[in-house]
């Protein structure tokens, strides 16, 4: 239920359903109350009518003829006979009764009792009866005789049969009420929720490629403008990104050159001890120059995607790896396809092999497909990082003390250069330590269409 609520166009349609359901609920009940007041004084004018002329026709007989009027009562849908007294009957129905008095004059005794257990005739003619609830109607006639109608509780309007007047019924209409209802209201907060929809879309598809289209600036004031200001920063983003990076390879580039330089003048350096140490550290500069043109294409290359077999790729990667004398195999085959930068992911393996051969002497590579993913793992020999640490190792040039130190090579740039990679390939990339020992780092690439 809480994750049902957490979304926008489900909260919106539910306050737009219970909205609508309690608005049509006071204007039905408030209509309902209208219709029954009237139907109740419509009710009572008839039976006024009715009894009226009854009593009309009885004043205007002598006593010997009233049976004959009294048994042509039924056809007027009532039944009528003729009492000593009111049999203990209360006054219950103030309005019928007031409309009697003016109609008949206000010297008669009237009274009105509702009982519930009446025995009245369902068929003219024949002696069957049903009890159910009905209206008694005393009424004394000219000469003081006292008159004793029953009539039949009519239900209210729009009840079945048999249903008590002023209890709501709930019509087969009014379920198709709802349906209509609840589908209106499911349609407006989708489209409500629709833009807030594609702007999440939007924003997590920037961080994973900043080249993404811009978003259509249509619809409505509120979300044209939220477009264009998601545009905007879009812009804004990339434009620091490419000045950050073309800053870093401008630098990175122009001190190629100078290192140049220095290395063929350190050459003519007499002292053998005192040469070797100079070269060395030049050797160090000119790797982390090469390694920051490198970031710098990591965060912004230019290459092309492509349709890639990643089986071919690390075939290649591994072999490229055994020819240099590392220790590198390779289990599993996938037979799929993905869209990539074929030497920008080329760059991604090499480093994280590299990293495994160079500091857990040997590198264990395994392809599978999982899903819509193909998930490359590779571990190494090695003793492991701390746990603490496994995310802290992809920041730019930071190395382990124990192993990534200058005099092994390390400028603390390859695991930054292929995690940004993994992203620009909309990928992950993560670190662990291997039950079995070992480090174990995990590429999951998302497959071509899912095949």
């Amino acid at each position: 239920m809480r994750n049902f609520l957490g979304s926008v166009a489900n909260r919106v349609f539910l306050i737009l359903l219970a909205g609508i359901l309690v608005a049509a609920a006071t204007t039905s009940w408030l209509a309902g109350n209208e219709r029954r007041k009237a139907f109740k004084e419509f009710y009572e004018f008839r039976i006024a009518e009715r009894v009226e002329q009854i009593v009309f026709s009885l004043d205007n007989v002598g006593p010997d003829m009233r049976s004959v009027v009294l048994q042509t009562s039924d056809n007027f849908g009532l039944e009528a006979s003729m009492v000593k007294d009111t049999e203990n009957a209360v006054n219950d129905n103030p309005s019928l009764t007031a409309l009697l008095k003016a109609r008949l004059g206000d010297n008669r005794n009237v009274v009105v009792d509702r009982q519930n257990d009446c025995q009245l005739h369902t068929r003219r003619g024949l002696d069957f009866r049903r009890v159910e609830e009905c209206q008694v109607v005393y009424v004394s006639l000219k000469d003081g005789t006292l008159l004793k109608l029953k009539l039949r509780m009519m239900r209210g309007p729009g009840g079945p049969a048999g249903r008590p007047p002023g209890i709501p019924y709930l019509s087969p209409y009014f379920a198709l009420f709802l349906l209509l209802i609840g589908g209106l209201a499911f349609f407006v907060a989708k489209m409500t929720a629709r833009p807030i929809k594609h702007l999440a879309v939007a924003a997590s598809e920037l961080g994973r490629d900043i080249d993404r289209p811009p978003l259509d600036e249509t619809g409505p004031t509120e979300v044209r403008q939220a477009a264009t200001a998601f545009n905007a920063m879009q812009a804004r983003i990339k434009r620091q990104i490419q000045h950050r990076t073309h800053m870093l390879a401008a630098i990175t580039h122009d001190l190629q050159t100078p290192l140049t330089r220095l290395r063929l003048r350190l050459e003519k350096v007499g002292e053998e001890d005192l040469r070797r140490k100079l070269l060395e550290d030049l050797a160090v500069m000119q790797s982390m120059v090469r390694e920051g043109l490198d970031l710098a294409r990591s965060m912004d290359s230019a290459e092309a995607m492509q349709k890639l077999d990643i089986d071919s790729l690390l075939d290649s990667v591994c072999a490229d790896a055994v020819d240099a004398r590392q220790d590198v195999t390779l289990e599993g085959c996938t037979r799929a396809s993905i869209m990539a930068q074929p030497n920008t992911l080329r760059r991604c393996l090499t480093n994280l092999v590299d990293n495994a051969t160079k500091y857990g002497r040997y590198a264990r590579l395994q392809v599978a497909r999982e899903g819509t993913d193909i998930v490359i793992r590779i571990r190494d020999g090695g003793a492991g990082i701390p746990a603490e640490l496994l995310e802290t190792v992809f920041d730019p040039f930071f190395r382990l003390e124990t192993s990534r130190s200058r005099d092994t090579g390390g400028t603390g740039l390859g695991l930054t250069i292929a995690r940004n990679i993994a992203e620009n390939h909309r990928a992950t990339l993560q670190l662990r330590n291997h039950p079995e020992g070992g480090l174990e780092a995990t590429l999951r690439l998302p497959a071509l269409n899912g095949i």
